[in-house]
């Protein structure tokens, strides 16, 4: 099986099926969670099972990416009120070994929206095109991060975004640059600066580029989970979540 079906197969097991005698066979006894709720190991995530299939709980995928090991999923989850909110959308990464899932990390955010353009957290492009331009896609959009993300170079934003055509799925920001350009100061007026300090993940496939970051919204620690589409070597649609790095997590594993 290739990573990309091993995940898609446990993520099946675990959230449409509930079914944790399938979720074993997909999942490593050491299986490393990220999670700040859930403790570490396969046997902790399997033993809610019978809890999340009495909730209701139900999955979506809307993308999936992979890059070596790692495979990206965008989702919704509805009915999760167990993972803090009824509708929660999610950048769920798995890192897969010897055919089973090893690790995970996600990102959820209580669905909201639609944003001032119309559009919703999950809604826009979802085909993988473009494979033979991953290398070049990915070093695009990490010159981005640390240039405009970390604020290396700001005023570069523009060599970066398409003037013409930015899509914008962040449920508080329109569409092209003068919407993030206009969020942006209305966060700062309101005293919420958003501060990205460390980028830990960047996978690639084709024309969709995934980030996995920390930094600060505000006075809180911050975990900032991008997917970012990019065509003919501009950014052109970009999806989020944003969640709270809390203090004490349920492991020793840390959010990343």
């Amino acid at each position: 099986m290739s990573v990309k079906e091993v995940v898609l197969n446990a993520v099946t097991a675990l959230f449409v099926q509930f079914d944790p005698e399938a979720a074993r066979d997909l999942l490593a006894p050491g299986y490393i969670q990220h999670n700040p709720m859930v403790p570490t190991g396969a046997e902790a995530i399997l033993g809610v099972l019978p809890a999340l299939k009495e909730s209701g709980l139900t999955a979506q995928v809307h993308r999936v990416i992979a890059e070596g090991d790692l495979v990206v999923l965008h989702s919704t989850y509805d009915n999760a009120q167990a993972f803090g909110a009824k509708t929660q959308v999610a950048f769920d990464v798995f890192r897969v070994a010897d055919g089973k899932v090893v690790e995970h990390w996600d990102n959820l955010q209580p669905l909201a929206g639609p944003n001032p353009s119309g559009r919703s957290m999950v809604d826009g492009a979802v085909e993988v095109t473009d494979l033979d331009r991953t290398a070049e896609n990915k070093a695009l959009v990490t010159r981005f991060v640390e240039d405009v993300l970390h604020g290396k170079a700001p005023q570069n934003i523009a060599t970066y975004i398409s003037g013409e055509s930015y899509h914008q799925h962040n449920p508080l920001i329109a569409d092209g640059l003068e919407g993030l350009g206009a969020a942006l100061k209305a966060l700062a007026d309101a005293g919420q600066v958003m501060r990205y300090d460390a980028t830990h993940m960047i996978v690639a496939e084709g024309n969709f580029v995934f980030t996995a970051s920390e930094g600060m919204f505000g006075e809180t620690h911050t975990a900032f989970f991008d997917l970012f589409r990019v065509e003919d070597g501009k950014i052109v649609e970009h999806w989020d979540t944003l969640s709270e790095i809390p203090a004490q997590m349920a492991h020793e594993n840390g959010k990343f």
